[in-house]
């Protein structure tokens, strides 16, 4: 099956985020094969996204280029690709260019293409992308590929990231001494996890985790540092959400680095699909100039990020159809 073949190929290419560029390049390569014109539009030495697009592009598929680290044996089974990406997301990758090539065979010039590096971490290369669209390009539709059970997202929950920093002052624990920057910290973390961080009709609660504490020097010192990473998956804006963190804040914490945040975001459906809900990120909040984003995929997002990774022949074929069918649909979206 080639479509399995090129998925195997692209998985055996490692591109953890900062160290993109062979997959890249092979990706550009085959981009330039079915004939779109291509162009590697860099983001630092080495880094890129991949842009290819036909004369007129009216409508995007999307999905980046980057995988988290960790290595996972490739190899294929008569049921599926596994290794590092196969879900997210080379798998999605070779289906939409499949669905892509369909089209440029009987003559459509309207599809482009957009692989973005960084998606993993800050998603810098949706967020060039976005910055520099200019003409010929004129997208009304981006259709992004993410791992999604071969289903259509709605809804997805937006993030917000903080780092909380506690100050207190170094004592001997045996004296009245402080405050502890850790007492302080764990107060604010009781805070934070009493909290009710909203409710959405699609999205159901957003919810709170404290990924990361450090701090203190050993059990008998009064801890002069402290500090945590918070993650809120958002159903509300990110506004309200801060005010929700600024109030669990006691008066030696402090909100110290705050990541480029955004709300819950909404898709659009193709007709006689229902849709789902998802809580992962994308890129898409940072490429508004794309137009009105789809989000589908092959894949299970249970299977991403892990040391199983995977992805079906079965999910990869239906997504061939499904991205074909939802592109011939969005083009004649386009005429009206």
């Amino acid at each position: 099956m080639e479509l399995a073949q090129r998925v195997l190929d692209w998985v055996a290419i490692p591109s953890v985020t900062g160290d993109e560029g062979d997959y890249g390049d092979a990706l550009a390569r085959y981009c330039n094969s079915i004939g779109l014109a291509v162009e590697r539009q860099a983001l630092s030495p080495g880094r890129f996204n991949v842009l290819a697009r036909g004369a007129r592009p009216r409508v995007v598929v999307c999905t980046h280029i980057d995988t988290v680290p960790g290595v996972v044996p490739v190899r294929a089974t008569r049921e599926a690709i596994h290794g590092r990406g196969a879900c997210d997301a080379k798998g999605p990758a070779a289906a939409l260019l499949a669905a892509v090539e369909k089209l440029l065979s009987e003559g459509e010039d309207r599809v482009a293409c957009l692989f973005t590096v960084g998606e993993e971490t800050d998603s810098a290369g949706a967020t060039l992308a976005n910055a520099r669209l200019a003409d010929p390009w004129e997208p009304r539709f981006v259709l992004v590929g993410e791992p999604t059970d071969n289903r259509f997202v709605r809804a997805g929950k937006g993030i917000y990231k903080a780092r909380l920093v506690a100050s207190g002052v170094a004592g001997h624990s045996s004296q009245s001494v402080g405050p502890s920057a850790i007492h302080e910290l764990v107060t604010c973390a009781h805070h934070l996890l009493s909290e009710s961080w909203g409710e959405h009709a699609v999205l159901g609660p957003g919810t709170l985790n404290i990924g990361t504490m450090r701090g203190g020097a050993a059990a008998n010192v009064v801890a002069e540092h402290a500090e945590c990473e918070v993650l809120v998956r958002a159903v509300d804006s990110i506004e309200r959400i801060e005010a929700r963190v600024e109030r669990c804040l006691t008066p030696h914490v402090r909100v110290e680095k705050l990541h480029k945040g955004y709300g819950p975001i909404e898709f659009e459906v193709p007709p006689g699909h229902e849709g789902i809900a998802v809580a992962f990120g994308t890129d898409v909040p940072y490429m508004p100039r794309f137009g009105r984003p789809l989000l589908y995929g092959p894949g299970s997002i249970l299977d991403a990020h892990t040391d199983h990774e995977k992805v079906e022949l079965r999910s990869l074929e239906r997504a061939v159809h499904d991205y074909e069918t939802t592109l011939r649909d969005l083009l004649r979206r386009c005429e009206a």
